[in-house]
């Protein structure tokens, strides 16, 4: 008789999910699923609401990454208008954006993936958390790290009215300015962001690249995946989290397709699947195959490995040789290792201070030209960002009074949902098989191979296959299981 093993609930991420596992009769594993049993189906919430309300509205998505919705909702109500902002606003909009990437970053990092690194795959689960760190590297590091995200939240509460429900972006620009005194705050904050990311990248070098264990779990463990890679890109192909062109490069690094927000349904199309609640995109252009990875696969990942793979560098110079030194180190562009995705992340930190500090010493960011005149009535528009999670996309219909008639929305985690899938059955058939007794660190370190996507489940369950499903449980006082009752 077949046996499956459950992990239930998942930690360290943003929502609730579980992982499934069916072994075969020998005791090797046949099939993994991986599960999210919460529907939030914000789309349908948009719907019949002003367009320019959704900004707002889209913030409420989740917690984690509300700056990323607010971004790219106000890019998309910018096209339904047919309206450019100006300098002064654009920029004010990716100042506050790098904000919340340096604030996310340092997050995901530190809380969420660290445990497995610094305290270690396999330690006692009652330490492998974000006090064992801090046991770890100490209490004066662990304060910085709070410090930090205290200050990149404090950066976006100021220009965004708020840091999570963020009301500053309005059709063709910003609600407000910034004052030469705040633009100076900023600016010394920013550097304090550089510092903090080079310390945070010497940090890996000595714990996981220090490690030889660690430096063959990433290159040759069962943590690796063979696909596509998105991101966004500016005139140079260099990253960009705010604005430019997605860029689709396939496994060997040569480009795919390269396209504007508005052409998205062009090159991405989205299916479901009656087991699941989010969707799963893939390239149209090569047509869905099926959970399988290669160069024929019309799977692809949107993470920060991905952007890195998609781009030709990066747009700031400390970060460009991170950049180049990560690659180096790694065997050239581009990397499949799926563990690599937590490297990438902090050169991302590191290109975000950068960025943050590039903006708050640019002349016009204390511009007085926050808005521009709306020149069109309101019909269809489609906004893309980075989300910390990977590619971010807003598609509104309205009609001719800017009520809104069909919300698409593709998220950072819904781009990655079939490549989670695949990622945790590798990891999980790497390190499960016949004679192997299956123990929490063997497990932690399947979750592990979900856990570097830093998926986020609140934004990314969009699709209702059938009826709601139930389980009712009856049970006695004592926990003893009576009855179960199933939908």
């Amino acid at each position: 008789m077949k046996k499956r093993i459950t992990i239930d609930p998942i930690t360290r991420l943003e929502g609730h999910g579980k992982i499934e596992i069916f072994l075969k009769d020998d005791g090797d594993v046949e099939n993994v699923y991986f599960q999210v049993p919460e529907l939030r189906g914000f789309e349908k919430f948009c719907e019949g609401r002003p367009v320019e309300e959704l900004p707002q509205i889209v913030t409420k998505i989740c917690g984690v990454c509300p700056g990323c919705h607010h971004m790219a909702s106000g890019k998309a109500v910018d096209a339904v208008y047919g309206v450019e902002p100006p300098p002064t606003a654009k920029k004010i909009r990716e100042l506050f954006y790098m904000a919340h990437f340096v604030h996310s970053h340092i997050a995901h990092f530190y809380a969420l993936a660290a445990p497995d690194f610094v305290v270690g795959p396999t330690a006692n689960k009652a330490e492998r958390n974000i006090l064992g760190v801090i046991n770890k590297v100490g209490v004066d590091i662990g304060t910085e790290v709070i410090k930090q995200r205290r200050i990149a939240q404090e950066i976006q509460a100021l220009l965004g009215g708020h840091q999570t429900h963020v009301v500053m972006n309005i059709p063709g620009g910003v609600r407000k300015g910034l004052t030469e005194e705040q633009r100076a705050d900023i600016e010394g904050k920013a550097r304090g962001f550089i510092d903090f990311a080079k310390f945070s990248l010497k940090i890996f070098d000595d714990v996981v690249l220090g490690n030889k264990d660690y430096v063959e779990l990433i290159l040759n463990g069962p943590y690796s995946l063979s696909l596509h890679s998105m991101g966004l890109v500016d005139e140079n192909n260099k990253v960009n989290f705010y604005d430019g062109k997605v860029r689709v490069v396939d496994t060997e690094g040569k480009e795919h397709c390269k396209y504007v927000p508005e052409n998205y349904r062009d090159f991405v199309e989205e299916r479901v699947e009656p087991w699941s609640y989010l969707k799963f995109p893939y390239l149209k252009k090569i047509g869905w195959k099926g959970f399988v990875d290669g160069q024929d696969s019309g799977v692809y990942q949107a993470t920060p490995l991905s952007r890195l793979n998609a781009a030709d560098g990066m747009a700031t110079p400390l970060a460009q040789v991170e950049y180049d030194r990560m690659f180096e180190v790694l065997g050239g562009k581009p990397v499949h290792s799926t563990l690599a995705m937590h490297w990438a992340r902090l050169v991302e930190l590191l290109y975000s201070a950068e960025r943050c500090l590039e903006l708050s010493t640019d002349p016009e960011i204390t511009g007085k030209e926050l808005r521009s005149p709306l020149p069109n009535i309101p019909n269809e528009g489609v906004g893309i960002v980075e989300a910390q999670r990977g590619t971010l996309t807003h598609h509104y219909v309205t009609d001719d009074k800017g009520m809104v008639k069909k919300a698409n929305l593709i998220v950072g985690t819904t781009n990655n949902n079939a490549a989670i899938c695949m990622s945790l059955k590798k990891a999980a058939q790497g390190l499960i098989s016949r004679g192997v007794e299956v123990t929490d660190g063997i497990l932690n370190m399947i979750e592990m191979a979900f856990r570097a996507y830093d998926p986020c489940f609140s934004c990314a369950t969009h699709s209702l296959p059938g009826e709601m499903p139930m389980i009712v449980n009856i049970r006695e006082k004592d926990g003893t299981l009576i009855r179960s009752v199933t939908r």
